[in-house]
């Protein structure tokens, strides 16, 4: 039984003037005639275009043994399987009560092996290969191209010239970081449900649901980009926790994590700086009222203070140097 099902809408062509349905006739060639499904067969066209009959009774005499059987080749790691192979799912169910006992022998020792069956099958006039695992309480089928089926990739990859720096890889690293893991379960099909409520919109006589202005031109500054998509995905996760990008001097970026930025650093000895100069400001008074019930301890007072003053302006100085230095 098939194991997925298709959700795409379907569209039917029609005339443009009138939207009457437009159909496909079909009509043989020599006759000029238009033909019934009772009347077509299959046929192999030569090639010099001759054309050979072949009957559902020619292909039933086949030597094939795997017409009505699903033979299992051997057993093998999932990983052996090459992804690019994978096709069309199915679900296996038991034909009669005398199969339950070895569904579900063979059901349990794919799952105690943790390996997968490669098998072969006909299916709609042809055979196919495919591969057994275990699925929740049932065997899966996902038939398999055959190797020779899968095209060699030459060409495809970009030019060997083609070099990736490290800071440019840290901000692809950032940028994983922060979009995280996500529950396949909560992803659909959003393309679908515009095209649903567009045609919903149309046939009540609404107003048609407006799409976003895309962005335009040519993306010139790979760095400026990642580091949008890295700002993008932080805001789309509520900008929690990951990895944070810092903008260097002369285009460069480096990831830090938490409050170990330069920025974070500045802050908080600026912060320092006013704690230290409000400290200061609140002694000064009392000081000054000691002084005037002993007259003694004036002219120390004075000097302490200057002295305070004088550790302060070199402290304004250092703290300047640094800035500049930053």
């Amino acid at each position: 039984m098939n194991a997925t099902e298709s959700h795409s809408i379907s569209f039917r062509q029609i005339h443009l003037e009138d939207a009457g349905r437009i159909r496909y006739r079909k009509f043989c060639e020599l006759e000029d005639r238009e033909v019934d499904s009772s009347e077509i067969g299959k046929g192999y066209e030569d090639a010099d275009g001759t054309v050979i009959p072949i009957t559902d009774e020619d292909l039933a005499k086949l030597p094939l043994p795997t017409s009505r059987t699903i033979e299992i080749l051997a057993f093998l790691p999932e990983d052996r399987i090459d992804p690019l192979q994978l096709d069309t799912a199915y679900y296996l169910s038991v034909n009669g009560a005398p199969a339950a006992k070895p569904y579900a022998l063979l059901r349990e020792a794919l799952r105690r092996s943790g390996k997968v069956a490669v098998a072969k099958y006909a299916l709609r006039g042809r055979e196919r290969l495919g591969m057994l695992r275990v699925v929740g309480d049932v065997i899966g089928m996902h038939a398999l191209l055959w190797p020779d089926e899968i095209r060699e990739a030459d060409g495809v990859a970009p030019d060997a010239s083609v070099t990736v720096r490290d800071k440019e890889l840290d901000l692809a690293d950032a940028l994983m970081d922060t979009l995280g893991d996500v529950d396949l379960d909560d992803l659909h099909d959003e393309y679908r449900e515009a095209l649903e409520a567009l045609i919903a919109a149309k046939a009540e006589g609404r107003e048609l649901p407006q799409a976003p202005e895309p962005e335009g031109g040519k993306v010139l500054d790979l760095m400026a980009a990642l580091e949008k998509s890295v700002r993008a995905a932080k805001e789309s996760r509520g900008a929690g926790g990951g990895a944070e990008v810092t903008r260097l001097p002369g285009g460069k970026a480096r990831k830090e994590s938490g409050g170990g930025t330069a920025a974070a650093k500045k802050t908080a000895a600026a912060k320092k700086t006013a704690a230290a100069k409000k400290t200061a400001a609140a002694k000064t008074p009392a000081k000054k009222t000691a002084a005037e019930k002993t007259p003694a301890t004036k002219t120390p007072a004075k000097k302490t203070a200057a002295k305070k003053a004088g550790a302060g302006k070199t402290a304004a100085k250092k703290t300047a140097a640094r800035k500049r230095t930053a």
